[in-house]
Parts: C-alpha cells; structure tokens; sequence
C-alpha cells in the first residue's frame, strides 16, 4: 500500500509539472507518470534503397517503486524488398531494467539520470529471406540524462551494446530538446516540438550513421499522447545498398498505471 501511495504521488507530480512530454526518438530519465510509465506502441516506417520496412513495437512497462522500473518490448515487422517476396512476423523480445542513479529536483526543474539495461533474446525467425530476427543476444548499457522545466526539456542518452553471431558492436548517442508550444495548464493539452539527433557508431568497423530527427507530440490529458516524427540520415557509413532515405514514426502513450 505504501509503495502504491508513493507511485501514485509520483505520478500527479510528474504529470502536473513536467506536462511537455517525453522525447520521441530519445529515451527519457523520467520513471513514472505519461512520461515513463506509460504503455507505448508507434508505427515506423524505414524505407531503405532497395527495401521498405515496416516496424510495430509495444513497450510495457511495470514500476517497482519511484526509482526503478521493469518492462517488456516486443515488435511485428514487415519487409518489402526488391526482388523478394514478402515477410512479416514477430521481431526478437526484449527486456529491459532502468534504476534511477541522480535527481536534483529545483523551483518547476529536475535534473535526473537513470542506468538503463536492454537484454534482446534472439526470438525472431530467422528461416525468411530478408529475415526477421536478428540471431544474435545482444546486451545494451547506457545512461539517461534529462533536465526538465515548464519551458523545455534537454535529454541525452550514451550506451554501448554487445553483440554476438559476428553482428557489430555498436556505440549509441542521443540527444533531444522537446519545447512545448502552447501555455502550460493543468489538466494538459499541450502541443510539443522534439528535434534531436540519433547516432550509432559500429566499432568493429568504424562505421557511423547519425540521424537527424523532428516531430510533434499532442497531449491530450494526463494519460494519453500522440506523436509523429520524421528521421532523415545525415551521415551514413554502411553499405549503398543498407542506406536509408528516411524513417516515418507516428504512435501513442497510454497511461494505465
């Protein structure tokens, strides 16, 4: 009961006071509340050179207190590549665990960082031609940082993630800035722009892709939002054939607590 009563807290607070929303292409250092607690699900399309790709996650979150959370993710995916047929089915599942390590809470500010920690299990087919999954664990560790006002919202994110099966390692670096555009108010309805960056650096093989990103998030109360973004590749050091020209994000966030 007592821990219910704490997430609850968190919660409103959260929501009341930090109403701009989390970013969409970068994670966010904020546990409970739409921001963090909320069940998510988007759209991505990935259209490539010679291939479009059509991904489907949904993410669920469980908290165990105000500073450490459990989830879930799995994804559908649909490949559409030249000269194949078509492939659809479930992607690899993945686990992850965030503990947050800092918060500096101020007059309507916080500054807090979490540990996050992704185990992705193989469990995508593999017999398809493009293939599904990826036959490979991979372990990802990063840190998340977010300092957060009524006005913005500056977030960062920098993670190594381990492969196996002769796939890459992969250095990954985020960076976002959500700016709400209408007047702070409570119960929210509020209109947000996210722009950030989106980078992974292979360094089995040198290999850097950075991917410039925007997008709009509406808010419509203190348990739903909606999103869209577009990413656009500004640096692309991989194959001609693994380029993409963009990616198309659109989903929600539903708190259910």
């Amino acid at each position: 009961m007592n821990r219910l009563i704490i997430i609850l807290i968190g919660v409103f607070a959260t929501t009341s006071v930090f109403a701009q929303g989390p970013p969409i292409f970068t994670e966010t250092p904020i546990l409970l509340g739409l921001d963090g607690g909320g069940i998510r699900t988007f759209g991505r399309f990935i259209v490539k050179e010679n291939a479009t790709v059509y991904v489907q996650p949904l993410a669920i979150p469980y908290n165990l207190g105000s500073k450490t959370q459990i989830g879930i993710a799995g994804r559908f995916i649909n490949i559409n590549a030249d000269n194949f047929e078509s492939v659809s089915g479930f992607g690899d599942l993945t686990l992850f665990l965030k503990q947050q390590v800092y918060q500096k809470d101020g007059k309507a500010k916080t500054f807090r960082i979490i540990a996050k920690l992704d185990q992705v299990f193989p469990t995508g087919k593999t017999n398809s031609t493009p293939s599904i999954g990826s036959d490979s664990w991979q372990s990802q560790l990063s840190l998340v940082t977010g300092y957060v006002t009524l006005k913005y919202g500056i977030y960062g994110q920098v993670g190594y993630n381990i492969t196996s099966n002769g796939l890459p390692d992969n250095l990954i670096y985020n960076a976002a800035f959500v700016y709400p555009l209408l007047p702070q108010k409570y119960p929210p309805n509020q209109l947000n722009l996210n722009i950030g960056i989106n980078g992974n650096f292979f360094t089995d093989v040198n290999g850097n892709t950075v991917l410039a990103s925007g997008g709009i998030q509406w808010i419509t109360s203190k348990t739903a939002l909606f999103e869209a973004g577009l990413q656009i590749p500004i640096v692309e050091e991989v194959p001609e054939a693994q380029k993409t020209n963009y990616v198309l994000t659109f989903g929600t966030r539903i708190l259910i607590l």
